[in-house]
């Protein structure tokens, strides 16, 4: 609902879909058929971290607050030893993106990921783009945060039964508003997306990829 104001950050980047809910909503309104992927421990992180171990490719990592990213450090270097982690940093970052930008130049990471929240990460990574940095990029919410208190934050029976959002709420209050106010508008806002909206119809809505490749 906050990307789609955007359409200049939708064109910059790869979609899918972490949310089992929205899935459905594509599965059953669309002609795409697409599988839960979300940048956490029960989907893409350890796939991320596993290959760049593999290929000896190298990560920063931006987002949350100072002890929160460390935390989730120590937490990702106990869990993939030979993965390489070049530099981190909280991502309070506004007003001096540049700096940033020039500081994750400097030591060239393969992958940087950014859990600021959105639509600021996106624009980060857009703008980290822009300002010469070669590599790939990942989006990641709250997941450095949720990473902080262990490496597998769900308990394995709320992911087996897909109740990842209600230990959200338990874990994290304030995403109740979240859940049962701005989750109901969003079917408004994709019915009208789906029926009304020729652009995102065609460049988001037909192009969610069934499967990570």
């Amino acid at each position: 609902m906050l990307v789609r104001k955007q359409e200049w950050i939708a064109k910059q980047f790869d979609f899918f879909i972490d949310g089992e809910w929205l899935c459905k909503f594509f599965r059953v309104f669309t002609a795409t058929k697409p599988q839960r992927v979300s940048f956490d421990m029960t989907s893409l992180a350890p796939v991320v971290f596993k290959e760049a171990e593999e290929r000896h490719l190298s990560i920063y990592l931006i987002g949350s607050k100072n002890d929160e990213i460390a935390g989730a450090v120590q937490e990702f270097r106990q869990a993939f030893p030979r993965v390489k982690i070049v530099g981190f940093r909280d991502g309070y970052v506004k007003g001096i993106e540049k700096e940033v930008y020039a500081e994750i130049c400097r030591v060239s990471p393969d992958i940087v990921i950014a859990g600021m929240g959105t639509p600021f990460q996106e624009q980060f990574l857009v703008g980290l783009g822009k300002f010469g940095w070669k590599g790939t990029g990942f989006t990641c919410g709250g997941f450095f945060h949720q990473t902080a208190k262990g490496i597998n934050y769900y308990p394995k029976w709320v992911d087996q039964w897909n109740l990842r959002w209600v230990y959200r709420i338990y874990d994290e209050p304030k995403l109740f508003w979240r859940y049962f106010l701005d989750y109901p508008k969003f079917v408004f806002v994709f019915m009208y997306d789906l029926l009304f909206n020729r652009w995102w119809k065609e460049k988001i809505l037909l192009d969610i990829p069934n499967e990570v490749v």
